[in-house]
């Protein structure tokens, strides 16, 4: 759901950093030295906010780079070495991946740069630089003009401040909203499009716990893979190609190997993915009441599917591996959020607040005036959109949920090229090849006996759980004609579709001819497709983006007046992607009565856990053995032990998977992969006693490296500080 707010108050932001609380906020690295850095060193920071982000030297924001399009990354040799998590790098693991190689079950190091695998679409984005361009972007905006106007003026200006700064196509810029429209950024990224797969644990290692243990604590996973980024001759993005060399950067993370204590200062620069701290009572009573129940029921329906398949063989569980994390991953956070959400009694929280924020607009005449329909105006809205936002909430997990469905999508292009009346042969075939690639790509990963059986499932729920009138017609009709049961259906659809088959898909592409179009009109699951988006965009998608144009003028109006009334609070700006520094400090957590965590976890907990007749908890023989024998190298801690995972209060969200954690001199400590379950409600509520995240020990990574993999090169090319 997206939220907005408002313009008026930059002076305010930009010259008072006062932050709310020391472990709380996802701070610009623009505006770290306007007092954030005073507060960093007051809490142990030995560095200045110009070694992290700076236009005049190589700082810490040339090191850690955006990794595919969400998760982070950080470059850790003068080589272009980046480390992420295991989870980040699990798709390309698993698209190299067969049951005679099997990266994933298995583990992948290359011996030299020679044997490192080409990524085809990975990329990594290299953070230049970022401005405010807030002047720019508002120059000559009619704050008369009603909501679609204005924002229909502001991304013509968004767009060409972007196209100016791209200097002719040479660098990937945007400006992004910050404070739901009071502040706008330009960011400038270099984008490299040759990232190489370098090495991996195996899953038993860099997924030790799975589903069971994810999103909670106490964690033993090995979280991380190695990937590496090529430049052409010149240092410059290039595509693949056998003649690029290794990157270099301009500035690389060292490594502490010394040890972390509790209470250690700690930081993080990422780039965290989306948070809504700042919604209204109304938005966040449907998140924890209405939206969230609803996606955990359908995803749990397609986990239960999927885990019943990939129980039976090797193989299913190799091609749902990815899919099957992604949707478990988001499943298992929303039920914490809830949850989260309930305990901190957030809802009441929220309406405190804005009957305080009533009482000081009652007040006065003229904030009266300004502010006084706001609220009122929410909640009325509100009304009115939720159900459509529901509706949306079902097209994407319930009918999009659906993999066939997306499949089909593909070839809605062909269909068009094919019915115009010049139809063009070279367009044609282009459409042709891309369908075919594609079409690899989705067989490779692809169970029809899953997916005809979470169609039925969901498509049910499709039917039964909405509002008659927010139900596509061809979910609508079928349902009625079969009280609710889409077996039979179903059945049906994968009986009759060519498209359900690579084999036929494939015949039906090398012998297309344009009069061919009417036989994937006439498919019973492009039928089902076509329905399911065509009702969406007809009834669901426009209706939403007008209202929430409307919300976005009283989010504006309402932020507007919050920074009026505590002028002393600093409103850290929501999470989008783009470059954040939190910090915090390592330290247990104490989540409910009679139950103390402590900070740290250790690889004999990893054998007390090892559990043979479940997956998730199968430990590796070699992992075992050097257990046993104490072969811990110099990567032990000072208390004998091979350390594994730690906690500590950096607020972090989805995104900020792979962020490098970083102790007082900036030097990489761990690697950030989670959050605890009782903290999964910081995305909107940030509770400090709990919120913590979750990060690999570097240790435990290099020690992995060095004597299971016995991939010394790697950790050669590394900058060591003891």
């Amino acid at each position: 759901m997206k939220k907005y707010f408002s313009v008026l108050i930059m002076t305010l932001l930009l010259v008072r950093i006062v932050p709310a609380r020391a472990d709380e906020g996802m701070w610009l690295p623009i505006l770290l030295g306007e007092g954030t850095e005073a507060e960093m060193q007051r809490l142990g920071m030995k560095i200045s906010a110009e070694d992290i982000y700076s236009l005049n030297k190589p700082c810490i924001k040339d090191a850690v780079v955006l990794f595919g399009g969400g998760c982070t990354a950080e470059i850790v040799s003068d080589q272009g070495l980046i480390l992420t998590n295991h989870h980040c790098g699990r798709s390309a693991i698993q698209a190299h991946s067969t049951l005679d190689l099997n990266y994933l079950a298995n583990g992948f190091w290359a011996a030299n740069n020679d044997e490192e695998l080409a990524n085809p679409g990975l990329k990594v984005s290299i953070l230049l630089r970022m401005e405010d361009v807030t002047n720019k972007v508002l120059t000559g905006i009619n704050n008369k003009a009603d909501e679609t106007q204005r924002q229909a003026q502001i991304k013509a200006n968004c767009e060409r401040v972007a196209k100016e700064a791209s200097e002719k196509g040479k660098y990937t810029s945007s400006v992004e909203t910050f404070y739901y429209g009071n502040q706008y950024i330009l960011v400038i990224y270099q984008v490299f499009r040759d990232v190489r797969l370098v090495g991996a644990p195996p899953v038993s290692i860099g997924n030790f716990g799975g589903d069971t243990d994810n999103w909670m604590w106490p964690r033993h996973t090995g979280d991380f893979s190695v990937f590496r980024i090529y430049a052409d001759k010149d240092n410059q993005p290039a595509n693949y190609d056998k003649s690029n060399v290794p990157y270099k950067p301009a500035f690389h993370l060292s490594i502490s190997t010394k040890g972390i204590k509790e209470n250690d200062f700690t930081f993080i620069v990422g780039f965290p993915g989306q948070t809504q701290e700042y919604l209204a009572s109304d938005a966040v009573d449907f998140i924890a009441n209405t939206e969230n129940p609803a996606l955990i029921r359908i995803r749990e329906k397609r986990l239960d599917i999927m885990d019943k398949y990939m129980k039976t063989d090797k193989l299913t569980r190799l091609k749902y591996s990815a899919k099957y994390y992604s949707i478990g991953n988001f499943w298992k956070k929303m039920i914490g959020e809830a949850k989260g959400i309930k305990r901190l009694n957030t809802i009441a929280q929220k309406k405190e607040l804005e009957k305080r924020f009533t009482a000081w607009v009652n007040a006065d005449k003229d904030r009266k005036l300004k502010y006084g329909s706001v609220l009122a105006s929410f909640t009325e809205t509100y009304k009115e959109l939720l159900p459509y936002e529901l509706a949306a909430d079902y097209f994407v997990d319930a009918g999009l949920g659906i993999e066939i469905v997306r499949f089909a999508r593909n070839f809605y292009k062909l269909v068009d090229l094919s019915n115009g009346k010049k139809a063009n042969d070279a367009d044609i075939q282009e459409c042709l090849d891309q369908l075919k690639a594609t079409s690899a790509g989705f067989f490779k990963n692809y169970d029809t006996r899953i997916d005809q059986e979470v169609m039925a499932a969901l498509l049910q729920m499709y039917y039964k759980d909405l509002d008659p009138a927010y139900v596509p017609d061809v979910v609508l009709n079928n349902g009625t004609a079969t009280n609710g049961d889409f077996t039979a259906y179903t059945a049906e659809c994968f009986k009759k579709s060519f498209m359900v088959s690579e084999e036929k898909v494939n015949e039906f592409l090398m012998n297309y001819k344009p009069g061919k179009a009417s036989v994937i009109k006439k498919d019973p699951i492009f039928i089902l497709s076509s329905g399911l988006y065509s009702f969406y965009a007809e009834n669901i998608y426009a209706k939403v983006s007008m209202m929430e144009e409307e919300v976005n003028g009283y989010y504006r109006k309402y932020m507007r007046g919050l920074m009026e009334m505590d002028t002393l609070k600093h409103f850290y700006p929501d999470a989008n992607l783009t470059m954040r520094v939190t910090y915090g400090k390592i330290g247990g957590y104490h989540p409910r009565d009679a139950v103390d965590y402590s900070w740290f976890t250790t690889l004999p907990g990893i054998m007390k856990k090892e559990d043979t007749a479940v997956y998730d908890y199968l430990v590796d023989p070699k992992l075992k053995t050097l257990c046993a024998n104490k072969d811990y190298g110099q990567w032990a801690d000072a208390d004998g032990n091979m350390h594994v995972c730690f906690i500590a209060s950096n607020h972090t969200t989805g995104g900020n998977s792979g962020s490098p954690v970083l102790n007082a001199e900036g030097q990489l400590i761990g690697i950030n992969f989670d959050r605890v379950w009782e903290g999964t409600m910081s995305d909107i509520a940030f509770d400090p006693e709990r919120c913590r995240n979750i990060a690999v020990d570097i240790r435990y990574c290099l020690f992995i490296i060095d004597k299971f993999a016995g991939s010394k090169r790697l950790i050669d090319e590394m900058t060591l500080v003891k």
